[in-house]
C-alpha cells in the first residue's frame, strides 16, 4: 500500500471539505486583473498557465485526440479541455466544485466551443464503464483525499486500449526543495489535502494499467506573481543557472510527474 505524504494541515480530509475549498478558490488566480468569469479573465489565466507550464502542449499533444472522446477529470475552469476541443476532440469535463463547472461552461461559451460538463466526485464517477478514448487528469490527484480510488475510476471509464495522461507532484522536485530551503509560498498548500509522491510510488499506483511511462516535467520559469528579494533572486539567478544544466542531470527533479498509460 502506498503511503502518500501530505503537507496540508488537515490529516483527515473529506470530499466535502475539498469541494468547499475549490468552490472558494478555483477563481483566485493572482495573475488575473479582470473579474472572474469574464472573457478577459480566462485569457489572462490561460496565458499565465501555459507560460508557467510551458511543457504542456508538447507533452500532451492535444492534436492527437481529434475525433476521440476525451474526459478531463478535474477540469477546473476548462482551459486545458478547451485545447482538446479546439483540436477536434469530443470533450467532457468533470469537476467536484460547482463553481468550476460554471466557469468552464462560461469559458467554452466565450470561445464558441462545444463540451459536456458534469459536477461529480471523481473518486465515484457516475459514468459507464469503457466510456472514453482518453482521460486527462492534471493538477488533481494530489488534491483528492483518495487518489487510488480516482485512479481506479479512470481505469474503469477508459475504453480498452485507451490512453490516460495523469499528473501528480514529485516529492523530490526542485520546487519542493526550494520551498523548504527558502520558505517560498506555493499556491493552494492550504487546501484540505496536498499529497506528494516519488516516481516509484506513482508507478505502483498505476499497476492496473499497461505501458506505464512516467516523465518528470515542469522546470523553473520566471515568476510574475511573487515580489521581493526572494523573487528577484529566483528570477535573476536561480532560473538561468538551473536551466543551464543539462536536462539529463536534473530531469528527475521535475516538479510534475506525468504518466502516460493505456488500458
Amino acid at each position: 500500500m502506498i503511503q502518500a505524504r501530505s503537507i496540508s494541515r488537515n490529516p483527515n480530509p473529506t470530499i466535502e471539505a475539498v469541494r468547499e475549498f475549490w468552490n472558494n478558490h478555483v477563481h483566485d488566480w493572482k495573475i488575473a486583473k479582470s473579474p472572474a468569469g469574464t472573457k478577459e479573465f480566462f485569457e489572462e489565466i490561460e496565458e499565465y498557465r501555459y507560460e508557467k507550464l510551458d511543457y504542456l502542449p508538447e507533452a500532451v499533444g492535444f492534436h492527437r485526440f481529434a475525433g476521440k472522446t476525451v474526459l478531463d477529470l478535474g477540469c477546473g475552469v476548462g482551459n486545458d479541455l478547451a485545447r482538446f476541443a479546439k483540436a477536434g476532440a469530443i470533450v467532457t469535463g468533470v469537476d467536484l466544485a460547482e463553481h468550476s463547472i460554471q466557469l468552464a461552461k462560461d469559458n467554452f461559451r466565450f470561445r464558441g466551443l462545444q463540451g459536456n460538463f458534469l459536477q461529480m466526485n471523481g473518486e465515484q464517477l457516475s459514468l459507464p464503464d469503457d466510456s472514453f478514448d482518453a482521460v486527462f487528469c492534471h493538477t488533481v490527484l494530489h488534491f483528492t483525499p483518495d487518489p487510488a480510488a480516482m485512479i481506479r475510476e479512470i481505469h474503469r471509464v477508459l475504453k480498452p486500449g485507451g490512453e490516460a495522461i495523469l499528473m501528480t507532484v514529485n516529492r523530490r522536485s526542485w520546487m519542493n526543495l526550494l520551498r523548504k530551503v527558502m520558505k517560498i509560498e506555493v499556491d493552494h498548500l492550504d487546501s484540505p489535502v496536498f499529497y506528494t509522491y516519488t516516481i516509484s510510488e506513482f508507478e505502483q499506483m498505476l499497476v492496473g494499467f499497461s505501458d506505464v511511462r512516467i516523465v518528470p516535467h515542469r522546470f523553473p520559469v520566471r515568476t510574475k506573481v511573487h515580489e521581493g528579494l526572494k523573487a528577484r533572486l529566483f528570477n535573476l539567478l536561480f532560473v538561468d543557472v538551473f536551466n543551464s544544466l543539462p536536462r539529463s542531470w536534473v530531469r528527475k527533479t521535475g516538479h510534475h510527474l506525468i504518466a502516460y498509460v493505456h488500458k
